[in-house]
């Protein structure tokens, strides 16, 4: 018997979408503000939305989460693909203004968006990397500058977005300065090695 062939998945009828789109916006709000405890009956709530229709988008709370991880995945993507357009090298440093900036408008998933091997975050790095290549043949940036340095930049950011947001918002563009002021090129190589990316993926799982 020749197998049939699958039935192609049907697409989401206009009030899906738009309820789906409305909960992954009240579930930016609220962790955003509540952090990753928060419940999902609050997202619903904001959403304006019953949570059978929550849980038909999104069966558990780890697949709102995922969603919203793949957002912030393909938004930091798009920020690169738009650095990559600035003359002379700076593009890296203009993604880390850009990306910096909206870990600071929207800290609520950042702890889960680079721990998992994800094919958007293997396409994340790779661009991130091409911009520090670039920076690095124009002379903006020292050679021994790794693509694992630059995640742990970001995850510093992150770090004080974290920790001065409620009373100072803005500490982290000082920050940000003193850290690509020590990537300019200097006298001698670093002292320390990098960590491998495995090292650092390991690091990651754990966080």
């Amino acid at each position: 018997m020749t197998p049939e062939a699958p039935v192609p998945s049907r697409p989401l009828r206009r009030d899906a979408v738009e309820n789906r789109d409305r909960l992954l916006a009240a579930a930016n709000q609220v962790f955003d503000e509540q952090g990753l405890d928060a419940s999902v009956a609050e997202v619903a709530r904001v959403a304006g939305v019953g949570m059978g229709t929550l849980y038909r988008r999104f069966p558990t709370k780890d697949a709102l989460i995922d969603a919203l991880v793949h957002q912030i995945l393909d938004i930091t993507i798009e920020m690169a693909t738009q650095a990559a357009t600035e003359p002379d090298g700076t593009g890296l440093e203009r993604f880390l203004e850009l990306s910096s900036a909206y870990q600071a408008q929207h800290p609520g998933c950042l702890p889960r968006l680079w721990n998992t091997d994800h094919a958007m975050v293997r396409k994340a790095r790779r661009r991130i990397a091409d911009l520090l290549a670039e920076a690095q043949h124009h002379g903006r940036i020292r050679p021994d500058l790794t693509n694992t340095d630059l995640t742990l930049v970001m995850f510093s950011i992150r770090a004080i977005v974290a920790t001065t947001r409620m009373h100072a918002p803005d500490a982290w563009r000082r920050h940000l300065d003193l850290l690509i002021a020590g990537m300019r090129p200097g006298p001698g190589e670093l002292g320390h090695p990098p960590l491998s990316q495995a090292d650092l993926d390991r690091i990651l799982t754990r966080a």
